[in-house]
């Protein structure tokens, strides 16, 4: 790890603006110095990009990575991609649903914050009036405020996973070295705080009844860090002694009616209970009013709910990944509702890589559309992460146009997806991982 070289506070625009604006004798025209004083002063109450202000950068291979980018900047980083798309690792693919505007966002972003070696990926679900803004804010933030955090935890901790040059040969979480995992969830859960102050920060948004959830990955070497806030979902494909595919599940979904989640939410004077046209879905309510009514109970945003349970600390896991983990898929609810883990695992392990996500997608829809006929589709996103370069040895791409034709065929989702099911064994329990946030 290299040592930490500037740490600098700024707290007004990067440069200042002239007051010499005079005529030609010298004299300043006054309207035309209150003028500039009038913008400076909007200058200077303008939001910085992070809530924190502060420029951190350590030393690398390569130059210091500058964590306060702008958005056009980031858009044209190579290796960072949020729209739908593949490359030789990853396949994403995003739909609108029924409800209204898209409020789904993804990222996928190769050596993120120039570190060799290394993948950010996640998926990001807002809801409310502002959540599709929401969204985007953490999409486009987080990872820099994570890696920024990262770098001077793991600095602090002297531990080397995601150190800001490539990955030494035996980083200490490879005997799950204690101090690293809890340098790991230290800086994710300082990130999400300071994501959420900064997201409380903004003025070209209103976050009080608006918010969004993050499923994220970081992938380094063999290394896999998952980060959870909310109720989308990260699922693992592995392969068992039979070598068939087993689903297993990263996350949890953090629904208000996990006993757990109850608990705190009602010991903070938050209500818990569903509507009576669906009694099973148990939602967030303020004390004594019946709103928001968020189906949730951990999210970005939703400041109104904020000291009555809901909150954003993420739910933090290592996995070492093995020579029998081929990928993982990173999903909104909207898959999730209406497709299984298995179902999902199936799909992607049975399709070229390039429409994986897509056919998932298509997958999820089609189920919407004869499960639920009644209800309005949710967005859909999915990311899938691949953890090998080799690519769709034995698939031909016909199988994705074959899968869309026999959906079109089919009236029900599970007799389309029976012809996936064949190299899926039996499903199995959800495997142990090694949980680092604290219970």
């Amino acid at each position: 790890m290299g040592s930490c070289v500037s740490i600098t506070v700024e707290t007004g625009p990067c440069a200042p603006i002239s007051e010499s604006n005079g005529n030609e004798n010298g004299r300043g025209n006054g309207n035309e110095k209150r003028r500039q004083r009038r913008r400076r002063t909007q200058l200077q109450r303008q939001p910085q990009p992070h809530s924190s202000s502060v420029h951190r950068g350590c030393s690398s291979s390569s130059a210091a990575f500058d964590y306060r980018v702008d958005e056009d900047s980031l858009h044209r980083i190579p290796g960072r991609i949020f729209l739908n798309g593949s490359t030789r690792i990853a396949s994403l693919y995003c739909k609108q649903g029924r409800k209204g505007q898209n409020q789904d966002a993804m990222l996928l972003w190769e050596n993120v914050c120039s570190k060799e070696d290394t993948v950010f990926c996640g998926v990001f679900d807002g809801h409310g009036p502002h959540g599709h803004r929401i969204a985007k804010k953490v999409r486009d933030s987080f990872p820099l405020i994570l890696m920024a955090e990262w770098d001077l935890h793991l600095h602090n901790n002297k531990d080397g996973l995601c150190s800001s040059s490539a990955a030494v040969e035996k980083p200490n979480l490879e005997s799950h070295d204690t101090n690293a995992l809890e340098a790991v969830r230290e800086s994710y859960v300082k990130a999400c705080k300071l994501m959420d102050k900064e997201i409380n920060m903004q003025n070209n948004f209103d976050c009080y009844c608006s918010g969004t959830t993050a499923v994220t990955v970081v992938k380094q070497g063999q290394h896999l860090v998952i980060g959870n806030v909310g109720d989308s979902r990260a699922v693992l494909c592995t392969r068992d002694h039979d070598d068939s595919l087993v689903p297993v599940q990263l996350t949890t979904d953090f629904k208000p009616s996990l006993p757990r989640e109850a608990e705190r939410i009602k010991l903070s004077k938050g209500r818990v209970f569903g509507l009576p046209n669906e009694p099973e879905v148990a939602r967030v309510w303020l004390p004594n009013i019946d709103s928001p009514g968020l189906a949730m109970s951990r999210a970005f945003g939703d400041f109104c709910l904020k000291d009555f349970g809901l909150i954003s600390l993420p739910d933090v896991s290592y996995h070492h990944i093995s020579d029998k983990d081929e990928f993982v898929v990173l999903a909104t609810d909207g898959i999730w509702d209406v497709l299984s883990n298995r179902e999902v695992l199936g799909i992607v392990g049975s399709v070229p890589r390039s429409c994986a996500a897509r056919i998932v997608v298509d997958s999820a829809v089609h189920a919407w559309r004869t499960k639920f006929p009644a209800a309005k589709i949710d967005d859909c996103s999915v990311v899938c992460l691949f953890f090998d370069s080799d690519s769709d040895q034995g698939k031909s791409p016909s199988s994705a146009e074959d899968m869309m034709m026999m959906m079109d065929e089919q009236s029900e989702v599970g007799t389309v997806l029976s012809a996936t099911n064949t190299i899926v064994g039996p499903m199995q329990p959800l495997k142990s991982r090694t949980n680092t946030t604290s219970k």
